[in-house]
């Protein structure tokens, strides 16, 4: 089963280009120019992983080569605008590094600097947390977690500075805030003003729990507790990171071991399994157990859902062509002149599910990567 994944991450490298890549099938439908974006640093991530893993330099020089048509000489960065306070525009920042580090070249250092200059300048909620956007004052999601943390965590530890604190603060504050002791699982944005069309008016909280915005803090915490070396705010981090991943189990599919679209509503009609965020869940099991955060029978449990995505999403056409399907294209919450995007389990199960998006894919690569390490 695993030897066709090699052959499809392949076919994603050979059809793509740095400014038209297979994955980033949202710049592709809107017709969008080449700019940097989370999507594609989703992607590289999972590339320079799988080349560290297989010890194939193609991985790495491909991300480059990627990279190089984004960053130019003087540190700026093709389509990346620093005042929009964008959490999801950092994401790709946490390349940067491992590119500086093997290359030495200067434009990634000053990349570097250049994206950590929204660090100090992001818009904070009343708790401390970063507003997600500038386009959505006053709210937390869970994906910025992803986004923003993980480059701010490797952007200390490369400073030497290694203050660690205002991440762990704002990792506290969304199992504080966002976190359904009931249920074991958190919802997918607070809005601090409770004022957005969204938001429960007495708790500022959304309606539902989103797999993928789940999937995106599992991540970012397991890559975090891998980076940081502070063993207080590793510790502190761990016992958030084991909570979510003991009680996201009593929602695993018992055929699949999958995840739903809808994390806790696995029985209602138009609810459906879904690979990005079940990839990322199966991921952070995975990593988990292998950096002693997690017993070890969460290695099995991460394996199981991986085999489980293969077997029902990645899919051979009669001529041949492999794709991973199953997809949510894109999720979020508002703003105020996007009514539709209400939260709802009705909202959630309406947007477009795609073949090979990134979102998807690199949570996959990612898994086959902790694979790989057993095999």
């Amino acid at each position: 089963m695993y030897s066709k994944i090699d052959a499809y991450i392949e076919k994603l490298l050979s059809q793509s280009t740095p400014d038209a890549p297979i994955w980033n099938i949202e710049s592709i439908r809107q017709g969008k120019a080449p700019h940097w974006n989370y999507i594609d640093g989703c992607m590289i991530t999972s590339l320079l992983e799988i080349g560290r893993i297989t010890n194939n330099p193609k991985y790495f020089d491909f991300a480059e080569s990627f990279v190089d048509f984004y960053v130019f000489d003087d540190g700026s960065i093709r389509g990346y605008d620093i005042e929009k306070y964008n959490l999801d525009d950092l994401n790709e920042g946490r390349v940067l590094f491992e590119l500086y580090e093997k290359t030495g070249k200067e434009k990634y250092r000053l990349a570097i600097e250049h994206q950590a200059l929204q660090l100090n300048g992001q818009p904070r909620t009343c708790t401390g947390n970063f507003w997600h956007k500038l386009i959505y004052p006053n709210q937390i999601w869970l994906d910025g977690l992803y986004m923003a943390q993980v480059f701010s965590t490797k952007y200390q530890k490369y400073k030497g500075n290694k203050d660690y604190s205002d991440i762990l603060m704002q990792i506290k504050n969304v199992r504080k805030y966002m976190f359904n002791e009931n249920d074991g699982l958190y919802y997918h944005g607070l809005d601090c003003s409770k004022s957005i069309f969204w938001a429960d008016k007495e708790t500022g909280l959304s309606k539902n729990y989103w797999l993928r915005a789940i999937g995106w803090y599992t991540v970012a915490m397991i890559d975090i507790i891998e980076i940081i070396d502070d063993e207080s705010a590793k510790k502190e981090i761990s016992v958030i990171f084991s909570e979510l991943m003991n009680s996201i189990l009593r929602y695993r599919d018992t055929d699949s071991k999958m995840y739903y679209q809808v994390v806790n509503m696995g029985e209602r009609e138009g609810n459906y399994l879904e690979t990005s965020g079940s990839s990322m869940v199966a991921y952070a099991m995975l990593k988990g157990a292998r950096l002693g955060v997690l017993p070890n029978e969460f290695a099995t449990f991460g394996k199981e859902t991986f085999d489980g995505i293969c077997e029902k999403y990645l899919q051979i056409k009669e001529d041949g062509d492999l794709n991973l399907s199953g997809i949510c294209l894109v999720a979020g919450l508002g703003p105020e002149n996007n009514t539709r995007r209400d939260g709802s389990f009705e909202y959630y199960i309406s947007e477009p599910v795609v073949e090979n998006d990134a979102k998807g894919v690199a949570p996959f690569i990612l898994c086959y990567t902790e694979i790989l390490r057993n095999l």
